[in-house]
C-alpha cells in the first residue's frame, strides 16, 4: 500500500478548488445577463391627483348606482338623491308644474326631491279628513327626518363602495382600494360638515320656481303671506304637499292667486325694442299678478321714428296705468306720440306724478343713439341727466311730497340719484341685476321684456325675455321683496320665477324708517 504525504494531498485539494472557481466564473462570464432598465417613478403629487380622481369618479358612480331612496312624504311618493354639485342647493321637482330651487346650503352635493306620484288612498284620507290637513306639517317633517337619514347611510356606502371598487380596479392593490374608500368617506363627511355648518332654513323665502307660468304666482305667493309664513324649511315642504295635494284633487284648475290687498304691485319693464309678442306677455303678467301700475324704463323702440308709432298702440288696453321715460333709442317724436294716450304718464326732466299710490318721477335719456348727425355724449351726459333728476328729487322732498320711486333708462344716471330716493329703476344693459348704492338707494335694473328684440338672433342663443313684478308696501311705500320672470328666448319654451325679500324685510331684521306721507 503506497501511502501519500498530507502536504500533497493539501495541494491537490487547493489546486482542484481554484480550477472549480475558474470554471464558475468562465461560466458566469459567458452566461447572458438581463438588461437593467430605469423605470421613471411618478411625482408623489401627480400620484396624490390620481388618487383623488379615482376617489371622486368612484363615489360619482357609487351614488349615481344606488345613493337615492324611496320615501313617502304625506301622500306623495318621493325619490331622495345626493347629486355632485358646485352650488349645492335642493330642488324638489314637482310634475307637472315644474321644479323649486332652494340655495339651502353651500357644499358640493345637492339635494334632489322628485315627486314621482301621488298615492290615491292617502290623499283621499286627507280629502275626507280635512282636519287631519293639520298635522300635516309634523307628519312630513317626521317623513322627511326618516328620508335624510336613510339617504345619508345609503350614500356613506356607495360613495365608499364605489371608491374602494374603482380604486382595486385600477391599482390592482388592496392596501390602495381601501385608502381610496377612506379617502371618499372623509371627503363626505367633510361634505356634511360644510352642509351643515351652512345649512340655511329660510332659503325658501327666495326660492326659484321654474316650470308652467301661470301657476308661478299661486306657488310663490306674495310678499306679505311668505314673510309671515314661510320661516322654515318644514312649514314650506308641508305647504307644498298641501297645495299639489288639492291640484290633483282638482285637476281642472289651478290653484287662485289671491293678492295681498296691503302690497302694491308693480310690473317693471324695459328695452322692448319693437317685439310685438311682449304686449301679450305684459298683458298676461297684468292679470295673473294684478298688476296696480306698469313702469317701463325705455327703448321701447328700435329707431324712433313715426313708422313705428304703432306698435304702441296696444299700451291703453294692458290693463294697468303705464308709466315711461324715454330711452336711448326712442325718440322726443316716440314721446309725443304717448303723451296724447289714455293712460300713460310720461315722465321727463325730474316731472313727477302720483299712480296707484306711489309716487313716481324720472327723466328721460339725454342721448338718442339712432341719430348719427349728432356726436354722442357717452357716461358724462348720463350723468349729467341723473344729477339733475336728483337735484328735481330734493325739490320735491322740500317740497313735502318725497318721491318714492324714481326711473332712469340708464344705470349711469340712475347711480346719480342715490340718497335722494329709496328705489330707482332704470334698463338699458338687457339683463337683470339689483344693488344697493353707498347711501342706501336701492338700484333695480330690469332685463330686456322684448329679448333684445331684433338683436335676440344675433348671438348662438336668443336672448330671454325678463321681467319684473315689485312688492311695495302700500303704507311705507318701500320695496318689500321682487319675482324675476324670465321666458326662454324667442320659442317661450322656458318660464322662470325667481323671488327676492329686501334685507329689511326679511324675519328678524329691523324695520326700514318709513317716508313722510306723500301727495295724493
Amino acid at each position: 500500500m503506497v501511502r501519500v504525504p498530507a502536504a500533497a494531498l493539501h495541494r491537490a485539494h487547493s489546486i482542484a478548488r481554484t480550477a472549480q472557481r475558474a470554471a464558475a466564473r468562465r461560466y458566469r462570464a459567458r452566461r447572458p445577463h438581463p438588461a437593467v432598465e430605469l423605470v421613471p417613478q411618478p411625482h408623489p403629487y401627480v400620484r396624490a391627483l390620481g388618487l383623488v380622481g379615482v376617489v371622486l369618479l368612484g363615489a360619482w358612480l357609487g351614488l349615481l348606482i344606488v345613493g337615492n331612496v324611496r320615501v313617502p312624504v304625506g301622500p306623495m311618493d318621493t325619490t331622495m338623491t345626493l347629486r355632485p354639485s358646485l352650488t349645492g342647493g335642493t330642488k324638489i321637482n314637482v310634475s307637472p308644474l315644474g321644479a323649486l330651487e332652494l340655495s339651502s346650503h353651500e357644499a358640493p352635493l345637492r339635494l334632489d326631491v322628485d315627486v314621482d306620484r301621488l298615492d290615491p288612498d292617502r290623499s283621499q284620507a286627507l280629502v275626507d279628513h280635512p282636519e287631519r290637513i293639520s298635522g300635516l306639517q309634523d307628519e312630513v317633517a317626521r317623513d322627511v327626518e326618516h328620508g335624510t337619514v336613510d339617504l345619508a347611510v345609503r350614500s356613506c356606502v356607495a360613495v365608499v363602495s364605489g371608491a374602494t371598487a374603482l380604486g382595486l380596479a385600477v391599482y390592482r392593490r388592496p392596501r390602495r382600494a381601501l385608502a381610496a374608500g377612506g379617502l371618499a368617506l372623509a371627503l363626505l363627511a367633510a361634505s356634511g360638515a360644510t352642509a351643515f355648518a351652512t345649512w340655511n332654513p329660510k332659503s325658501v323665502l327666495e326660492p326659484k320656481f321654474s316650470g308652467l307660468l301661470s301657476s308661478a304666482p299661486s306657488l310663490v305667493g306674495n310678499a306679505r303671506s311668505i314673510v309671515t309664513e314661510f320661516d322654515a324649511y318644514q312649514k314650506e315642504l308641508a305647504r307644498m304637499v298641501t297645495n299639489v295635494t288639492k291640484l290633483y284633487d282638482v285637476t281642472s284648475t289651478l290653484p287662485a292667486y289671491q293678492p295681498d290687498p296691503a302690497t302694491i304691485r308693480v310690473l317693471h319693464v324695459s328695452d322692448i325694442h319693437l317685439n310685438p309678442a311682449s304686449w301679450k306677455i305684459i298683458a298676461s303678467l297684468v292679470e295673473q299678478y294684478d298688476i296696480d301700475v306698469i313702469v317701463d324704463s325705455g327703448d321701447t323702440m328700435d329707431h324712433g321714428s313715426a313708422a313705428e308709432n304703432g306698435f304702441l298702440d296696444p299700451i291703453p288696453d294692458l290693463g294697468a296705468p303705464y308709466v315711461w321715460v324715454r330711452g336711448n333709442h326712442d325718440s322726443r317724436g316716440t314721446q309725443r306720440h304717448l303723451e296724447g294716450m289714455k293712460n300713460v304718464h310720461v315722465l321727463d326732466d325730474g316731472k313727477a306724478v302720483s299712480v296707484a299710490g306711489l309716487r313716481f318721477a324720472g327723466t328721460g335719456d339725454p342721448q338718442f343713439t339712432p341719430d348719427r348727425s349728432v356726436a354722442a355724449g357717452g357716461d358724462a351726459a348720463e350723468e349729467l341727466a341723473g344729477a339733475r333728476l336728483a337735484s328735481a328729487l330734493s325739490d320735491q322732498e322740500a317740497a313735502g311730497t318725497p318721491v318714492d320711486v324714481a326711473i332712469a333708462h340708464n344705470p349711469d344716471a340712475a347711480r346719480q340719484t342715490d340718497g335722494d330716493v329709496p328705489l330707482v329703476l332704470a334698463g338699458h344693459i338687457h339683463h337683470e341685476k339689483t344693488e344697493v348704492l353707498k347711501y342706501g338707494t336701492r338700484l333695480r335694473i330690469e332685463g330686456s321684456t322684448g329679448g333684445s328684440g331684433l338683436r335676440a338672433v344675433e348671438g348662438k342663443y336668443p336672448d330671454p325675455i325678463q321681467a319684473s313684478v315689485l312688492y311695495m308696501d302700500r303704507d311705507t311705500r318701500r320695496l318689500q321683496a321682487w319675482d324675476e320672470i324670465e321666458l326662454g328666448g324667442l320659442g317661450l319654451t322656458t318660464a322662470e320665477v325667481s323671488r327676492h325679500l329686501a334685507e329689511e324685510n326679511r324675519p328678524g331684521a329691523t324695520d326700514s324708517p318709513s317716508p313722510s306721507a306723500s301727495a295724493p
